[in-house]
């Protein structure tokens, strides 16, 4: 294997971070990929996008946690070279030619992320892990000739870590396992500025119990119970913050103005910035995608509140002005009643394609024996005295009873007004609303199921 080297800087650069303390870079490509446009652009993309109407603080950005990984990253290449360093080329321990390569990794991992990504990937079709490989590989980009003053085929490289294919599997598992350095930060990053505590985990004794071995990353067994403790901390998150019902609203209503947007747009009558302009028409480039961040969204939407469709006027304000959609909890039993009531919503005056929704969140805190997906392969491994290696939900029950399940819940969104009626509105609507709140008790659906009448004897 290669052995990557960068110039080092005559002076150490520290960044100040309120999650890691300091976030120290030493290498030259570290600090001109960090200068690239590429990457400031991520100062201009908040990290949970639509959760920061939840929780104010949450406006925390992709550039910081970017770097933030970097750093974990590094302290745990530090850990490695220190404590398990190779001798041999089969030994499976850890091998610092890979040092470079994994903290540029861990640096450039979400690169590809655009605004607000998820909604905007599902409705574009867009992809931010191809897109970060195509940044990374691109030789118009500042972060690709950052790269290439490494090694020619750095970029290449670094993007295979990325894209998972790198044939040493502690290098991917680093960055990209049930227990790597991308969720160690956002978990810490995110419950640092949403102000809860449910992320907040044992990160100093998760360094310590951390282990190289021959198939990846491990974690020794005096450390089992900080690992367990990081699976619990990444399922409340989940629930709490990341599945909060509120922030959903927010999503389903940005992704219903972006899709009002693009029915309008098509029939040619939409004031819109040139950059999205290529979205909402089908036809965008890499340097397009690059233009696009938070602030050039909420232009968009600024104008869009004067626009003259009145669907795409109301749907942008309520986005910008805070006004979201209520929901209850469904399930498969209620979900026959939802043609009922949109039929009630649309009596009511709203268009039931832009003002309700279904909207699943489910997220599996762990599982242990994954096939195939993002995670496969990974399950967390704890070594034991002898050497061997046993999973951990075989070690907890607490993760055990985790296990392969799917936590959350499924919704049905429609406009708060539906459960609250308006007094100056016609008393014709007073039925309607009677109606639909006969359905809609403690924030889940119903089934008003007829009361059997007694046989006749």
């Amino acid at each position: 294997m290669a052995r990557f080297q960068s110039p080092k800087l005559k002076q150490e650069v520290v960044l100040r971070d309120p999650v890691h303390g300091y976030i120290h870079i030493e290498d030259k490509v570290v600090l001109d990929v960090i200068k690239s446009k590429e990457f400031q652009r991520m100062r201009r993309i908040k990290q949970l996008g639509p959760v920061s109407y939840v929780f104010p603080g949450a406006t925390h950005t992709r550039f910081e946690h970017n770097l933030g990984v970097y750093e974990l990253t590094r302290r745990i290449c530090d850990i490695f070279t220190k404590k398990y360093p190779s001798t041999s080329p089969d030994d499976g321990l850890w091998n610092d030619d890979n040092r470079l390569l994994v903290e540029c990794a861990g640096l450039l991992h979400d690169i590809g992320h655009g605004p607000y990504s998820h909604t905007f990937e599902h409705l574009f079709g867009t992809n931010h892990e191809k897109i970060g490989q195509k940044i990374i590989t691109d030789p118009d980009t500042e972060i690709n000739q950052a790269l290439k003053q490494v090694a020619p085929n750095f970029p290449e490289q670094v993007a295979s870590v990325i894209a998972k294919t790198y044939p040493n599997a502690q290098v991917v598992k680093m960055i990209s396992s049930q227990a790597d350095a991308d969720r160690m930060d956002y978990l810490q990053r995110d419950a640092y500025f949403t102000g809860v505590k449910y992320g907040l985990f044992d990160l100093s004794r998760i360094l310590r119990v951390i282990r190289p071995y021959q198939d990846g990353i491990c974690f020794t067994n005096n450390g089992m119970h900080a690992v367990e403790d990081y699976i619990v901390s990444r399922y409340q998150m989940y629930q709490q913050v990341y599945f909060h019902r509120v922030g959903r609203s927010m999503e389903v209503i940005l992704h219903h103005l972006l899709e009002r947007a693009q029915a309008i747009y098509q029939k040619g009558n939409l004031q819109v910035t040139p950059s999205l302009a290529k979205f909402l028409a089908g036809n965008w480039t890499l340097d397009d995608y690059l233009k696009l961040d938070d602030g050039v969204m909420e232009t968009n939407f600024s104008m869009w509140t004067e626009a003259r469709d009145p669907i795409l006027s109301d749907l942008a304000k309520r986005y910008l002005y805070r006004e979201p959609l209520a929901s209850v909890r469904i399930d498969e039993e209620t979900k026959n009643l939802l043609p009922k009531l949109k039929n009630i919503i649309k009596q009511a005056g709203f268009n039931p394609d832009y003002y309700t929704a279904i909207n699943s969140a489910f997220d599996e805190p762990y599982d242990a024996y994954k096939p195939s997906g993002k995670n496969a392969n990974s399950q967390i491994e704890i070594m034991q005295d002898d050497g061997s290696m046993i999973e951990l939900s075989q070690m907890s029950p607490l993760v055990r009873a985790l296990n392969g399940t799917f936590q959350g819940d499924e919704r049905f969104f429609f406009p708060k007004t539906m459960l609250a009626h308006d007094e100056d509105q016609p008393q014709i609507f007073a039925t309607l609303y009677d109606q639909f709140q006969k359905y809609v008790k403690n924030g889940a659906l119903r089934y008003l199921r007829r009361p059997k009448r007694d046989k006749k004897k």
